[in-house]
């Protein structure tokens, strides 16, 4: 249960946000501005009651799906949108980072853990399912604190790669690496049409990053191939690795990515 103060700071918000809608059939004078919690309800497709609840700050707790209708009848922008679901401590399903990574299978959790290398999985939407603690060192900025990644989500190695500032320090060759690993995922998302996650970080990626977009367009598609990877960490220096990549025999759709360092002229 939320709470007391977080259900209070939503009850406002919402309040203030319904009050803040100018009615889409203005008619006789009315007592409060804006919409009537019963315009709300109907803009939203949900029950009057919840709405109600929910600006007394209630100890309900509203599902995922019913602040999704809310948050659409509402009109909010992105950041108000993220705002709603803080308070509410839930999970944004229109957020394709919103939910934790899909469970690693065992085989792949594993290995992971055992190897001293920086190793990590991926599930069919690139979400980092398990990582080893070398390769949260290795990846600056995509862990953050707990597990689940910065700003509550899920740690995305797409996302990181394309949007994070900290992939661009980390990765020497960011434009050709960008270009790899856009064709890497291109071969996966053949395998994977259907999976709606898959659809909605395809979708968000194409959105938010212009080196995305283009590179999309151009159709590239390569094989997980292995070979040598650089990185400029801002701890270590230069450091280089062996790429190798296996997938689980059981889940053909996951992937376990380990890193074997490597001594070359630079990092020697």
């Amino acid at each position: 249960m939320l709470q007391e103060d977080h259900r209070k700071l939503l009850g406002a918000f919402v309040r203030a946000r319904r009050e803040s809608i100018a009615p889409e059939t203005p008619g006789r004078r009315r007592r409060t501005p804006g919409l009537r919690r019963e315009e709300l309800a109907a803009r939203a497709g949900i029950g009057v009651t919840w709405v109600a609840w929910i600006e007394q700050g209630r100890e309900v707790r509203a599902s995922a799906e019913t602040l999704a209708r809310l948050a659409d009848g509402l009109s909010l922008t992105r950041a108000e949108r993220a705002y709603l679901f803080t308070l509410a401590g839930r999970h944004d399903p229109a957020d394709p980072f919103a939910q934790p990574a899909t469970e690693a299978p065992a085989a792949i959790t594993a290995l992971a853990g055992a190897l001293p290398w920086p190793a990590y999985g991926l599930d069919p939407a690139w979400t980092v399912c398990c990582a080893n603690a070398a390769a949260r060192r290795l990846f600056v900025g995509l862990f953050v604190g707990r597990f689940d990644g910065a700003e509550g989500r899920a740690p995305n190695l797409l996302r990181y790669i394309f949007t994070h500032t900290q992939a661009r320090m980390l990765l020497p060759d960011w434009h050709g690496r960008c270009q790899r690993v856009l064709a890497e995922f291109r071969r996966d998302y053949g395998r994977v049409l259907g999976d709606p996650r898959v659809n909605a970080v395809l979708a968000w990626l194409r959105e938010n990053s212009a080196e995305f977009r283009e590179g999309w367009e151009q159709q590239a598609v390569l094989a997980r191939e292995g070979g040598l990877r650089h990185f400029a960490h801002p701890e270590d220096g230069p450091l280089a690795f062996t790429q190798h990549t296996l997938a689980e025999a059981e889940r053909g759709d996951f992937r376990l990515v380990v890193l074997q360092p490597v001594a070359t002229a630079e990092t020697a």
